[in-house]
């Protein structure tokens, strides 16, 4: 186990590239399972979740390399195996979007019930609902989801209770194989579902409606590998951003698609940022403390619950109160207790919290659960007076690729290191 020890009172400046995105390049690699051959994924991040989803394909039937080098080469076998083995599908969520693929080309799929990041109940309701409309049997047997449809699929209407991003995925990719046509309403509009669609459709799949909120698919007979370069991780994009307002700095950020980006870059411009757009991405330039600003999350196109801690992050360093209203996960708010610890003043009620910005966070030895609050974190710590130990850096590392090596590219003291064997706090 590792940890980041960060220096506060660095101002960031220069340049930064981000890579593809991770909510989009792990469902990439779950897609080339629905068509024999080697597909190519460019732009993949160099993350531990791309080598634990490799390694899950391999097991799979697969043939996996390029996985730390930001290209991914996939090589899938007429016949992969149907068994996603728990020891991998336990430590990450998105584990669970080879349901659906592997149910189309198989007909049959045994996967044990996801682990990931500690935010809060997301159950598979809706993923098994909609697989059974599309003909499946589903049963929970022993903590795996066995489902089969030795018949094939057939095509139907599917309304989603709320606009899930994982059961839009895995319905999705089940019904690009189905018979018929599939009709997903209120499907997630996130541009990472985009880009899964634009892939798909490279592969021959044919679907309408991508970006809105009714997908309309025909199934095809077969579909074929391909080479798809991934979309820029907007969530990475946004933490360098709040980074650069927190700091006063200066970031110019390549590689983003500021657009995927809106509402966080107004929210940073309200809070007294300039915010511009360059060739292949966008810049933010602070020149004074930041304006709290409330934030709420909802589903894309509203604010995104990923990036609810770095704006807590901000707003508690912030001039003025504000207030964050989590719609979406109930356990996001449990990052705020770390907050606290660096000497943040926040109340929180429910879903809601007031955050009363302070001038100054002290540095303080902290402990995250989940990769975006440990990113919140780091950036509370770049601005916190002494050091701050940031531990549990497995997590970040599920989502950001070399992110203390990027934050000291721009100028930032923070540095990995061995967690000592004693880790106590208190």
């Amino acid at each position: 186990m590792d940890r980041f020890r960060v220096t506060g009172g660095q101002r960031l400046a220069g340049e930064v590239r981000i890579t593809g995105a991770k909510n989009s390049a792990l469902k990439l690699m779950a897609a080339a399972l629905l068509a024999e051959g080697t597909t190519v994924l460019e732009e993949a991040p160099r993350i531990l979740d791309v080598e634990i989803m490799s390694e899950l394909l391999r097991r799979l039937g697969c043939e996996v390399e390029g996985e730390t080098t930001g290209t991914v080469r996939i090589d899938v076998p007429a016949a992969p195996r149907f068994e996603a083995d728990y020891d991998l599908v336990r430590s990450m969520r998105a584990s669970i979007c080879v349901l659906g693929p592997l149910l189309a080309r198989c007909g049959e799929v045994h996967v044990a019930y996801p682990g990931g990041d500690a935010i809060g109940s997301r159950g598979l309701d809706m993923h098994i609902e909609g697989l059974v409309k599309l003909g499946a049997t589903v049963e929970n047997s022993h903590g795996v989801l066995i489902a089969k449809a030795p018949k094939g699929l057939k095509g139907t209407t599917v309304w989603l209770d709320f606009p899930s991003v994982g059961a839009t995925e895995n319905i999705l990719m089940a019904a690009v194989l189905a018979e018929g046509r599939t009709v997903i309403d209120n499907a997630a509009r996130e541009p990472e579902i985009v880009d899964i669609c634009a892939m798909l459709t490279e592969m021959g799949a044919r679907i309408e409606g991508a970006g809105s909120s009714t997908l309309e698919i025909e199934g095809v007979d077969g579909l074929k590998p391909v080479r798809h370069r991934t979309v820029p991780d907007r969530i990475v994009a946004c933490t360098f951003a709040v980074a650069a307002a927190m700091t006063l700095g200066d970031v110019t950020v390549r590689n983003a698609h500021p657009e995927h980006l809106e509402i966080a870059l107004d929210k940073l411009t309200l809070a007294g940022a300039e915010v511009s757009h360059v060739r292949d991405g966008f810049r933010v330039v602070m020149d004074r403390r930041p304006k709290a600003v409330d934030v709420v999350t909802l589903p894309y196109p509203g604010f995104a619950t990923d990036m609810q801690p770095f704006f807590a992050a901000m707003n508690s360093i912030a001039e003025g109160s504000a207030m964050i209203t989590e719609n979406l996960f109930e356990a996001r708010f449990v990052f705020l207790q770390e907050l606290l610890r660096l000497g943040a003043s926040i109340r929180t009620d429910g879903h809601h919290a007031i955050v009363r910005g302070v001038e100054q966070l002290s540095g303080a030895p902290v402990l995250t659960a989940d990769i975006r609050a440990g990113a919140g974190l780091v950036l509370a710590g770049l601005v916190a007076d002494g050091d701050t130990t940031v531990s549990g850096v497995h997590h970040i590392d599920r989502g950001y690729t070399g992110l203390e090596v990027q934050l000291q590219s721009l100028g930032a003291k923070i540095f990995r290191e061995p967690e000592p064997e004693s880790t106590s706090r208190f």
